[in-house]
């Protein structure tokens, strides 16, 4: 059977993936603030947590690209899912986007959860080994099938298998050969051949890992 995990950004899709997730028994959600959104507040968030189906806090984070909330609301937001991610048991949910040194200085002071996954990776190798240094999952994503994308590429090489999931962040980062297109959860295979063929891997291997530390994260049992 497929699993799928419903991913929030805000309140009314954290509201919509616990809606989602209980009508589907394959479905499972998280619930979270992306940064972008920080300037609402995560008042509210904490009242979905406990209902069934809700495997993680996030995908919660900061980016300083676009900088849509300020970069000091960010930072608390986080902090605060962070804590919601403990003091519930779940999973964490991580994105972040040109703001490196101030992630791993919010997840240190916070405490990183034990079940933390960097979704969509988008650093190299020593990003990668800052994350795995604290105990974290690598997410990767369409990105490590683009030509130019050496140096996420060259983080799929060093993160050991255990360690690494696959992900489309659909409906965004169509992998090749379908960029340009709305990305689909069924394209998640030319991401895991991609990952298995840099790893020098058969793609079942990779596969049933992904499989396992998927189970390890987001505990579906």
């Amino acid at each position: 059977m497929g699993r799928f995990v419903t991913v929030a950004t805000d309140h009314a899709s954290s509201q919509t993936s616990v809606e989602v997730a209980a009508r589907h028994p394959d479905v499972w959600a998280t619930v979270g603030l992306h940064p972008h959104d920080a300037k609402l507040g995560v008042d509210g968030l904490e009242a979905l947590l406990d209902a069934p189906r809700v495997v993680a806090v996030g995908e919660c984070g900061l980016d300083y690209h676009y900088e849509h909330s300020p970069r000091d609301v960010q930072r608390a937001a986080f902090a605060a899912q962070i804590a919601l991610a403990h003091r519930h048991d779940l999973a964490l949910v991580v994105h972040t986007r040109e703001a490196w040194d101030d992630t791993f200085a919010v997840l240190d002071a916070e405490g990183v959860p034990a079940r933390t996954v960097i979704h969509c990776f988008t650093g190299g190798p020593d990003e990668a080994q800052a994350c795995l240094d604290r105990g974290t999952f690598l997410s990767f994503s369409g990105i490590v099938t683009f030509r130019n994308a050496t140096d996420v590429q060259a983080a799929a090489e060093r993160c050991p298998i255990d360690r690494l999931l696959v992900e489309t962040d659909s409906p965004f980062l169509a992998p090749v050969p379908h960029r340009g297109k709305p990305n689909r959860p069924a394209w998640v295979t030319a991401v895991g051949e991609a990952v298995a063929g840099l790893k020098g891997l058969a793609p079942a291997e990779l596969a049933a890992a992904v499989w396992a530390n998927a189970e390890r994260v987001f505990r579906f049992s």
